[in-house]
């Protein structure tokens, strides 16, 4: 076995990054179409009433991300009565946040489409399943905004005395 060199130029491209946004929106406009073209073919043949279960669902899941963002930021800066964080338990929020942020907007997106299609339907059964539809688009938002918020709660504040990186050079005297 042979140990890998990382990528010329430096980059380690195995490292895990913050949430692009893009990937987000892509997910979610992707989510959109499907869930338009679903729910416009099969609407009036096979869907019932839309539940309120996965609303709830997403809206819990957003008030607990939203909770473990405030108190695991308190414990990262070390705040006055927290204890210490432990970076194993930071790690899994990170890994619970970018795959609530990416499942919320792939719910997003199907919601935002079923709700766009129920509102161009004129039927009473569109009209009754048009607060269902909003709630979970709603709540797919806050989950993936708690989502994001956790993410960054998660990362490590910069120090003042940690003004130069490992990377920074010193300044030499003389001309530039």
């Amino acid at each position: 076995m042979t140990a890998q060199s990382p990528p010329p130029g430096g980059a380690d491209r195995s490292r895990m990054g913050p949430t692009r946004i893009s990937t987000l929106v892509v997910a979610g406009l992707g989510a959109a179409a499907v869930a338009w073209l679903l729910i416009s073919s099969l609407y009036y043949r096979t869907l019932p009433e839309l539940p309120w279960l996965p609303v709830i669902t997403l809206a819990t899941l957003a008030v607990l991300e939203g909770y473990a963002a405030v108190n695991t930021r308190g414990r990262i800066e070390r705040k006055p009565g927290r204890e210490p964080v432990n970076p194993l338990l930071v790690a899994r929020f990170v890994v619970l946040a970018k795959a609530s942020a990416l499942a919320g907007a792939i719910f997003a997106g199907g919601y935002a489409g079923v709700t766009a299609w129920l509102f161009v339907e004129r039927t009473n059964a569109a009209i009754d399943d048009r607060p269902a539809a909003g709630a979970g688009l709603l709540a797919s938002l806050a989950l993936v905004l708690a989502a994001l918020w956790l993410e960054r709660s998660c990362r490590v504040p910069e120090r003042p005395d940690d003004d130069r990186g490992p990377g920074a050079r010193e300044e030499q005297p003389g001309p530039r």
